[in-house]
């Protein structure tokens, strides 16, 4: 059955023409209200879709937070929209675990001989991404101005850990003061020909050779830069240093690492490359009182084949 149809009652020519007008304003407040919420629609998608993309985190682990050259680098980062933080250790130890275990994302603390030697000791293939700076191992010594004064005989002191003692002796080494018996790879005091050296070498804790400068029986202290500072030397008041573009010198590089599976993240790579910025490299130069050195040239590729050489070299010393 087909549907009825409801007939309008006839309306006179005036009630037509209202009827018209009413139905025209209908027509328009439809139309505008469609407009409206078209154009309100389209003003919104950019709040909701585009925005502002949101900063890519990175923590980054260090046992110097308070050196200013951070805070320089967290703006450069800060305006390629990389927010990057800075996590502060008290020990030597914690920065490369807490990089392991995911609590950081890179970590620049550490030469490249202290990260072979704690990835042998502990399994990890944690590696350098970029270098940072080199800071030179003094002998310095109070009683010589020159290496040729030093008589046969007298003692020398140097850092006792495993990281600086072979640094030490090669320090020795080249500045003519001591003969090895063979050529080893990591040196230490057994490896020193006594008779054909001129300086007999005395072992003692890092933090006690700054100490021993003035003590009638040490002729001279081979002295980590950190300690030297501690201690009021005048950095610049050395008799010798080791050459920091030597390649003597490669393993004691310090180095910005990461986790092996974030050896190409370009976000990471990034961050080196701001950290080389004239900036932040005059910031570094300038807190190591001018002693550091920064290191250009070598590229994560080059850094990873010189961690892999030294950690072969310290297993084949035991």
């Amino acid at each position: 059955m087909s549907e009825s149809v409801p007939v309008l009652p006839p309306k006179s020519s005036g009630n037509r023409t209202g009827l018209i007008a009413g139905i025209v304003v209908v027509a328009l407040v439809i139309v505008g209200a469609v407009v409206f919420f078209a154009t309100r629609g389209s003003s919104d998608e950019p709040a909701a879709s585009g925005g502002s993309t949101p900063a890519t985190v990175v923590k980054l682990g260090t046992t110097d937070v308070s050196q200013p050259h951070w805070e320089i680098l967290k703006d450069l980062a800060a305006e390629e929209n990389i927010d990057l933080e800075i996590v502060g250790f008290s020990e030597y130890t914690q920065p490369n675990p807490a990089l392991t275990e995911g609590e950081i994302d890179l970590n620049a603390f550490q030469h490249i001989l202290y990260l072979a030697d704690h990835n042998n000791n502990t399994g990890d293939d944690l590696q350098p991404i970029g270098s940072t700076l080199i800071v030179p191992l003094p002998l310095y010594s109070d009683k010589h101005e020159e290496v040729s004064e030093f008589t046969k005989g007298e003692q020398v002191a140097i850092p006792n850990d495993a990281t600086n003692q072979a640094r030490a002796l090669f320090v020795l080494e080249s500045a003519g003061l001591i003969t090895f018996t063979g050529e080893p790879k990591v040196p230490t005091p057994d490896d020193v020909d006594t008779a054909a050296s001129t300086v007999v070498v005395r072992s003692v804790e890092a933090s006690q050779t700054a100490g021993l400068i003035g003590d009638p029986d040490i002729a001279g202290v081979v002295v980590n830069n950190n300690f030297a500072s501690d201690a009021g030397f005048d950095l610049d008041g050395y008799v010798y240093a080791d050459d920091p573009s030597s390649a003597g010198a490669q393993p004691y590089i310090n180095v910005i690492a990461a986790r092996p599976d974030d050896v190409d993240n370009p976000v990471y790579q990034r961050i080196v490359e701001l950290y080389h910025d004239v900036t932040v490299t005059d910031s570094v130069v300038e807190s190591s009182g001018g002693t550091a050195v920064i290191v250009e040239g070598y590229d994560a590729a080059k850094l990873q084949q010189v961690l892999k050489d030294t950690q072969a070299n310290l297993k084949a010393a035991g």
